[in-house]
C-alpha cells in the first residue's frame, strides 16, 4: 500500500486529477467518521471533510514524499476540525428540540450505548476527545499520533491514559444515574 500511496501522490503532484480522485476515494470514509466523532455532526464533518481535501489538494507539493502520507492527511483533518469547531462555537446554535426527541423515542439499545458513549465523549476536554478518536477509531500508533498533534510520545501516551480514565468516570457516572 505505501508504494502504491507514493506512487499516486507523486501523479498528484503532478496533476493527475484521477490518483487525487483514487485518494479521496481511499480517506473519504475514514476522515469523515473521524470528523463526525470529533463534531457529532454529519453536516459539519462533511464541510470539514470537504476543506481538508481541498488543502490536502492546495498543500500536496509541500508533503516530503518520504515520511509516511497518513499522518500528513490526519494532522490537516484534526487542524481543520479545530478550526471549524472553534468558528462554530461562536456561532449561537440551538438543538432542534423535536428532532431530537423524535430520535431518542425510535433507538435501540445498541444505539442508546452508542448514543451514551458519544455523550460521554463529548464532555471529554478537545484533546483528550481527539487522542481517543485516533487511536480507537483510525487505529493510530502513539507515534503517529504525535506525529499527526505534533506532540512528544509521552504527551500522547498520557493524554490517552487520562483520557479512558475520564471516560470510565463519565460513563460510570451514567450508568449509576
Amino acid at each position: 500500500m505505501v508504494d502504491q500511496e507514493i506512487r499516486l501522490i507523486k501523479k498528484i503532484k503532478k496533476g493527475n486529477q484521477q490518483a487525487f480522485k483514487k485518494l479521496y476515494d481511499s480517506y473519504a470514509d475514514y476522515s469523515l467518521r473521524t470528523a463526525y466523532a470529533i463534531t457529532n455532526n454529519n453536516s459539519d464533518a462533511s464541510d470539514i471533510v470537504q476543506e481538508t481535501f481541498i488543502k490536502v489538494y492546495r498543500n500536496i507539493d509541500s508533503f516530503d514524499i518520504r515520511k509516511p502520507f497518513r499522518p500528513w492527511f490526519y494532522q490537516i483533518l484534526v487542524n481543520e476540525s479545530r478550526r471549524y469547531m472553534k468558528k462554530k462555537s461562536k456561532e449561537d446554535i440551538s438543538i432542534e428540540t423535536e428532532r431530537l426527541l423524535d430520535h431518542l423515542n425510535h433507538q435501540t439499545e445498541e444505539e442508546r450505548d452508542f448514543e451514551q458513549l458519544e455523550t460521554a465523549m463529548e464532555q471529554l476536554e478537545e484533546h483528550h476527545r481527539t487522542v481517543l478518536i485516533l487511536k480507537y477509531l483510525n487505529g493510530f500508533s502513539e507515534k503517529d499520533i504525535a506525529e499527526v498533534l505534533e506532540l512528544n510520545v509521552n504527551t500522547v501516551k498520557s493524554r490517552l491514559y487520562k483520557a479512558r480514565q475520564q471516560l470510565k468516570a463519565v460513563i460510570g457516572g451514567v450508568a449509576d444515574e
